[in-house]
């Protein structure tokens, strides 16, 4: 699956609509991003631009902004009530689909180099990209703001990750990697502010103020500095405040999420509905703004079924809808996966022809059945297997909520789930199949006409053939990897759904053998493919003995 990360670059004008315009060009210009908001503020004098894409795609995307801000903004003429340090102020990369913290620092550092090389503006890293403690927190890789830019530079202790010299004109940019932050708001049944307020500083991580006697109106406790002593809330990462909506007509917790790893969406849900009931609230539902990634919408659905004692291992739509009604996401307004969820979102935007697989069954029996070579025998067979697949999961859930075996739903649970994740693949390969025949369709297009060329189509079309035969040969992987879990299933699940068994092991057979076919073909007339080859014959020889096993245990025990 592909990689996906979000960038939030903040830069230093919110005034000049031209120069606004032109690094959101210089952003929504770039191959492989998309520009998904841009929010001026005049006071403050800066804007926020968020922009997602593959990791590659959104470093070349963010040097081009940051390359537009340095020619058109003039630190040493800047005021606004927001703290900053340079024309691009921050540059935030996020995680958001396939790629780790670990992974996504060199990309921050590789960003930090190209700025600091080809602008010569000095660069700080932060948060997790940070190479010292003291430099993860923001707040004081910024302090001193751009007045103390020059002084800090020049001093041992704050001397720039990269480059050395003081950029009168650009200042300095924060680069680093950080959690993806959520704005949410969970609703009470109530219309008092205080008592949501109250809610929000039992559970941020600030707190609230520590008093003598009476907690709002006590004598404030200070500490031997002069300073206000907190009673910290019970959420980590998580800031929090109450408020009175008059378009809804209730009261919300208003709160942002910084470290959605550590303090997950449903635990906050969890915890404002417990504080709230301490105090003779209810919560009544919740409202997210803006856009979310998959896995926290995934983890929250699994995390709401477990608490169910039910599977967790159903079609990801389904678990997304416990996710959905569990967390109230419906009340105030309506949350659509499409619209809120990052990466269908993302899909939404970039697939506009759609893939076989969203098709229905009808329609995807009419795509097969036309008279164009692709979608054919590889992606029917990947098809085939995903609905063996489909069964054996079909068998472990119902193995889950089987009268009298609550005490299995766990295992159970964990083989739906594992067999959910070979189904996936298969129906992700289904398009792959048909995407590698194209590719070779698309080598045979390239021109000929002089020696050079005719060399390169040639390695074109080996390689694209090559590749044509690797994705049925995964089929097969795929395919045989899902037969350990029905034979488990045949032997220990619900008995009634034996046939059921029986049905999901003839498919993945019947996609195994497809596949192999496949991969015959495709090498019929190319070298180079003698690995695959070898891998694909001693699969098939192995898949007939083991369909032979389950479908003889089968149809003993019917």
């Amino acid at each position: 699956m592909n990689q996906i990360i979000e960038c939030v670059p903040n830069f230093s004008e919110g005034r000049n609509q031209d120069i606004i315009n032109e690094i959101s060009e210089a952003i929504s210009n770039t191959k492989g991003v998309h520009l998904l908001n841009v929010d001026p503020g005049k006071a403050t004098n800066r804007t926020v631009m968020t922009f997602v894409g593959d990791p590659d795609s959104v470093i070349n995307a963010a040097f081009d902004a940051i390359k537009v801000a340095s020619e058109k903004i003039d630190m040493s003429k800047h005021r606004g009530e927001h703290p900053r340090f340079g024309a691009t102020d921050v540059c935030p990369l996020i995680p958001v689909s396939n790629i780790s913290f670990d992974e996504l620092i060199p990309y921050a550092e590789k960003l930090a180099r190209l700025v600091s090389e080809e602008l010569n503006i000095p660069i700080y890293l932060y948060e997790y990209a940070a190479k010292e403690e003291k430099r993860r927190n923001l707040a004081n890789v910024r302090s001193g703001e751009y007045e103390g830019l020059n002084k800090k530079i020049s001093s041992d202790d704050w001397k720039p990750d990269f480059g050395k010299n003081f950029n009168k004109k650009s200042g300095a940019t924060a680069i680093g990697v950080r959690d993806f932050l959520i704005a949410y708001n969970i609703n009470l049944n109530t219309k008092s502010t205080r008592l949501a307020n109250a809610i929000a500083f039992d559970v941020r991580e600030k707190g609230r103020i520590k008093r003598k006697g009476h907690p709002v109106i006590g004598e404030i406790v200070y500490d031997k500095d002069g300073n206000a002593e907190t009673i910290p809330g019970s959420l980590k990462y998580v800031k929090a405040i109450g408020w009175y909506i008059e378009e809804f007509g209730i009261a919300q917790i208003s709160m942002n999420l910084t470290n959605i790893t550590e303090t997950p969406i449903h635990t906050v849900f969890e915890e404002v509905v417990k504080k709230a009931n301490a105090r003779g609230a209810s919560v009544t539902g919740s409202e997210l703004v803006g856009l979310i990634p998959l896995k926290s919408m995934i983890d929250a659905g699994k995390y709401f079924l477990k608490k169910q004692n039910r599977s967790g291992g159903i079609p990801e739509e389904d678990i997304i809808k416990i996710a959905i009604e569990s967390l109230g996401l419906n009340q105030v307004k309506n949350f659509d996966p499409n619209k809120n969820i990052i990466e269908y979102y993302l899909e939404k935007i970039t697939n506009k022809n759609g893939n076989l697989i969203d098709l229905s069954a009808r329609s995807f029996s009419d795509e097969v059945s036309r008279e164009t070579p692709a979608p054919g025998g590889g992606s029917v067979s990947s098809y085939v297997g995903a609905l063996g697949t489909s069964l054996a999961g079909m068998v472990a859930n119902l193995s889950c909520n089987t009268r009298g075996w609550e005490n299995k739903v766990e295992i159970f649970s964990e083989k739906a789930h594992e067999v959910n994740k070979i189904r996936e693949k298969l129906l992700s390969l289904v398009d792959e199949d048909a995407h590698s025949f194209n590719s070779i369709m698309e080598a045979y297009k390239l021109p000929k006409d002089t020696d050079k060329n005719k060399k390169n189509r040639s390695k074109a079309i080996k390689d694209a053939t090559l590749y044509a035969a690797q994705i049925p040969l995964n089929i097969m992987i795929e395919s045989y990897n899902s037969y350990d879990l029905i034979e488990f299933l045949a032997k220990e699940g619900n008995q009634n759904s034996l046939s059921d068994s029986g049905v999901a092991c003839l498919c993945v057979h019947a996609a195994i053998h497809g596949a192999y076919l496949n991969v015959r073909i495709n090498l019929k007339d190319v070298s180079g493919g003698e690995d695959i080859m070898k891998k694909a014959e001693k699969i098939i020889k192995e898949s007939h003995l083991r369909k032979e096993k389950i479908m003889n245990l089968v149809e003993e025990k019917i």
